[in-house]
């Protein structure tokens, strides 16, 4: 399939002002909930851009309903503010974080690097092996040369929680509704992402699981002024020092974290914030061995 954009004109959407912006996402909702006749639904978890599509979603159709998947590990802030918007669905995983990592892996560095991984560990086929160390005839799929040793960690590794904890049980939902989901998915957030949006635009309408991402050409200082200009309510744990709201187990990313005398990263700032679940998350999960593993300071 030819992409339906390019990097150039991705860059040039991300400097559009938030007020047109706002238009063109609202334009991609409408053709969205038409297409499907009204039977969608928002993906949210109470972090701060799910919060801003449920708002611009139900400034249009205020009855489109919201899921938010519990999957047990969420900051208790999180879980507050999502019992105060109405019209939310909780649905829950048939696994919880302790099997799933105990079966398939904890997700570190990455989703890519931590699916790499799994697969160079698990192939039957030589080259698997083969492409997940050297990469493919254009160098890519391959597990990076900082994180090669982990092929030794004495833990499983990878990418399938999420799969496990939360899109299953969404899944599940929009088998017995019928309802396509409208996420909060920006380009700037990955190299994946971005090259999601430049093949099938915000509303991929031919893929075997319909997508809508009509605010992936937003960037994060658009959120913030658009919960700013419109007074959206918003979870408070943004206002405590977090900047993501992500389920509380997951270390991607963590290692890029500042943690210095000045900055805390996500699990010394839970130590502070949340001790008894960061001594759950350490201690009873099993991370404490993995960050040592990765070299990165939870204390």
């Amino acid at each position: 399939m030819i992409g339906v954009h390019t990097s150039e004109q991705l860059k040039t959407r991300q400097a559009y002002p938030l007020n047109l912006k706002v238009a063109m996402s609202k334009l991609r909702i409408r053709e969205w909930y038409r297409h499907h006749h009204g039977r969608v639904y928002v993906a949210f978890s109470g972090g701060k851009d799910s919060t801003v599509l449920l708002d611009l979603v139900r400034s249009e159709y205020p009855d489109v309903p919201a899921v938010f998947a519990d999957t047990g590990l969420e900051y208790p802030e999180i879980r507050q503010f999502v019992k105060t918007i109405p019209n939310v669905t909780w649905v829950k995983p048939k696994m919880n974080f302790r099997e799933v990592v105990e079966r398939y892996g904890y997700p570190v560095v990455s989703k890519e690097q931590s699916q790499f991984i799994r697969q160079y560990r698990t192939a039957k086929s030589g080259k698997t092996k083969e492409i997940r160390l050297r990469g493919n005839k254009w160098g890519r799929g391959k597990i990076s040369k900082k994180w090669r040793y982990l092929i030794d960690a004495p833990f499983k590794i990878s990418e399938q929680c999420c799969d496990k904890i939360k899109k299953e049980p969404i899944k599940t939902y929009e088998k017995e509704t019928g309802e396509a989901p409208l996420l909060a998915i920006m380009a700037s957030e990955s190299h994946l992402r971005k090259q999601s949006y430049l093949k099938y635009g915000c509303n991929a309408f031919d893929l075997v699981r319909p997508l809508s991402n009509p605010m992936a050409f937003w960037l994060e200082p658009d959120i913030w002024g658009y919960i700013k200009k419109y007074n959206v309510p918003y979870c408070k744990l943004y206002d405590m020092g977090w900047d993501r709201t992500g389920c509380t187990f997951c270390m991607f990313g963590v290692h890029m974290e500042k943690s210095d005398l000045f900055h805390k990263n996500r699990f010394q700032r839970m130590k502070l914030s949340h001790p008894k679940l960061w001594n759950y998350c350490i201690n009873k999960l099993g991370l404490k061995q993995v960050l040592d593993t990765i070299h990165v300071d939870y204390n």
